[in-house]
């Protein structure tokens, strides 16, 4: 088995070496993913159907002919949770700890094998040089990679008693623990049937225990992605929404003074102080919303979504509240947007510049960090 992962590792590299030149070049937002590429509420995914697709890759179908739910680039994101597996099962990991690494590596890269990151990370678990995981071309191995994470999450002790969230964050240390339990239930389809591809990979660790029953936190009770409001039109109230009698009194003045910027258009760098105002540097982009609805309810907030991510604390996407910041598109580390839950599954935003200011249901976002500032 070990000669298999190191066989494939090489495989599936060399593809991406020489055709992803121009990938790596580009920008975290760019390159990793696009806000909405899939939602974050995976409650209802259909293992069957990521199965069926994923064989149909492994198989030799093209990428651009498979559709994989959660995936947007599944060509590339498909041979490296392969990389991923078969390291798994070379080192008789068991199968559990095989989803926990492709969680991690959902989170840290979106399974793509990256040449940049925060400070000096690289690769697909965005794993740094400087903290001796590795050169920089070793960790760029996905081999190498994957083998080194499992070697580290083997040395935890009661790994196999923790969440996949809990144990991920033991291995990664990431400053934002609660993020890698969004993609439990999309890392165990990955992982089941990319395993009976390999010769006794799918009967390995056969019996699930307790833990590998539980379902991934989600966040997403039934009923609260913000789908029952259907289509939103832009700049409104879905009929039926009022701010939740629950929510503190704090998050209810910022909710209701972003609520009544809804429609004005987005401005890159706008302040958000006159949004209704003749001057566009009045208006708002995602940030300066965030940080003027909250500056109305009192509380103090820094200006970027670079630093907003690193506001107040971070909380667990089952356990969000009207108020509460959500990060998207980027990276965990260093995101490129953010809105505000509202309860009942929907988010207010800035989103980009030429729309407006809107209410968008929650299951449109693919959510990298959330952060209470209350």
């Amino acid at each position: 088995m070990k000669g298999l992962a190191a066989g494939i590792g090489v495989v599936f590299l060399c593809p991406i070496l020489i055709a992803g030149t121009g990938m790596m070049l580009a920008s975290s937002a760019d390159a990793v993913q696009s806000s909405g590429s899939f939602s974050s509420c995976l409650s209802d995914i259909d293992s069957d159907k990521v199965a069926e697709q994923v064989t149909k890759i492994l198989d030799g179908a093209s990428g651009k002919d498979v559709d994989v739910e959660g995936l947007d680039l599944p060509a590339e994101q498909v041979p490296n949770a392969q990389t991923i597996v078969a390291a798994g099962l070379s080192l008789d990991v068991p199968k559990k700890g095989q989803i926990i690494a492709l969680a991690t590596a959902m989170q840290e890269s979106r399974l793509r094998n990256l040449a940049y990151g925060d400070r000096d990370s690289l690769g697909l678990f965005q794993q740094r040089p400087s903290q001796g995981w590795g050169s920089a071309e070793q960790i760029r191995d996905p081999t190498y990679a994957s083998e080194q994470f499992y070697k580290h999450l083997l040395k935890v002790s009661g790994w196999q008693q923790m969440t996949v969230t809990q144990a991920a964050q033991a291995v990664q240390k990431s400053g934002l623990p609660d993020a890698y339990a969004q993609w439990e239930k999309l890392a165990t389809a990955l992982q089941g049937a990319i395993a009976k591809s390999f010769p006794g990979g799918g009967d390995a660790d056969g019996k699930d225990t307790d833990q590998d029953k539980q379902s991934a936190t989600t966040g997403c009770a039934p009923g609260q992605d913000g789908s029952r409001f259907g289509r939103i039109p832009e700049g409104s109230v879905p009929k039926g929404y009022s701010i939740p009698k629950d929510a503190d009194p704090k998050a209810r003045k910022a909710i209701t003074w972003a609520m009544q910027q809804l429609g004005t258009l987005y401005q890159w760098g706008g302040s958000c102080t006159n949004s209704h105002g003749p001057d566009p540097m009045g208006r708002c982009d995602c940030s300066s919303l965030m940080q003027q609805a909250y500056a109305h309810a009192g509380i103090t907030l820094t200006r970027t979504t670079y630093t907003q991510v690193n506001e107040g604390k971070a909380i667990s996407l089952a356990h969000l509240k009207p108020g509460d910041l959500i990060f998207s598109r980027g990276t965990a580390a260093r995101p490129e947007h953010v809105g505000m839950y509202m309860g009942e599954g929907l988010v207010i935003e800035a989103p980009r510049t030429t729309k407006p200011v809107r209410i968008t249901p929650i299951k449109d976002w693919t959510i990298l960090a959330a952060r209470r500032v209350l």
